[in-house]
């Protein structure tokens, strides 16, 4: 899944694809790239992020994904928790969407997304880190979400879970949700990682968010490792290359 932040602010390349031209250049370069999916986003949601109106981040993202499903031929994922923004993105191309409050933050958007057929990315978060056991309360506060889209009637085979790297966690935490991705996956869902360019890369290795992509890939083929699905990543040709060769060595090991 290809990054495609259209916002003035976000971490990593905030202001950089502000324009539908710019957009949908570097929607192109990810696609050319080896990207399976680009996922467009209006909000940033990084630490300490000021929240937009519903208005501004549909102005935001609804042009760029109009142009882009004209122009690509992959599927175009929302990133937004709010069902009003993701109904206008959806009937403007989008054909998933990418909620990083796991359903938990807007009741309407369960029924937006069973209504219209979409796919759904549920990511864990919580608005505090009051856990008695990490790992087990990541996996009940995720089951809670997939509960919520069961009862919605939203297709097993049309929902992903994610771990929330970087969402309510403590360095310490994102790392252990990413060393057991394979709990996760024991949930019975595909398993999305996000941790590109993330805060977690540049504490471990102590370098500016311009100089992260190889503790990125770092990080992408664990998630490999672990069985992770998906992986939502800023620099789509360096991860396909290094998930080919992970899976290379994992098939040779398969088969001896």
């Amino acid at each position: 899944m290809g990054i495609l932040n259209v916002t003035p602010d976000s971490f990593s390349d905030g202001g950089k694809f502000k324009t539908i031209e710019d957009a949908l250049r570097h929607a192109e370069k990810m696609m050319e790239n080896g990207a399976d999916i680009i996922d467009v986003g209006g909000e940033s949601t990084r630490p300490g992020y000021t929240a937009i109106s519903d208005n501004e981040e549909i102005e935001r993202i609804v042009p760029v994904v109009e142009a882009l499903a004209k122009k690509i031929n992959i599927p175009i994922s929302i990133d937004t928790y709010k069902s009003t923004v993701a109904d206008v993105a959806i009937q403007a191309g989008a054909v998933m969407v990418n909620d990083i409050w796991g359903l938990k933050r807007d009741p309407e958007m369960a029924g937006l997304i069973k209504r219209t057929g979409v796919a759904c990315c549920l990511m864990h978060n919580r608005d505090n880190m009051d856990y008695i056991d990490f790992l087990l309360d990541l996996l009940g506060d995720l089951r809670e979400s997939t509960e919520i889209a069961k009862k919605a009637g939203i297709a097993a085979d049309k929902t992903i879970l994610d771990p929330g790297i970087g969402f309510a966690k403590t360095y310490e935490m994102n790392l252990e949700a990413i060393n057991r991705l394979d709990m996760i996956k024991e949930l019975g869902y595909p398993v999305m990682l996000g941790a590109s360019r993330k805060r977690l890369v540049g504490r471990a290795l102590d370098l500016p968010v311009t100089e992260r992509v190889e503790g990125t890939l770092a990080t992408t083929v664990i998630a490999v490792m672990r069985g992770c699905s998906f992986v939502r990543v800023h620099d789509v040709m360096e991860t396909k290359r290094a998930i080919a060769m992970t899976e290379e060595v994992l098939g040779a090991g398969a088969q001896s």
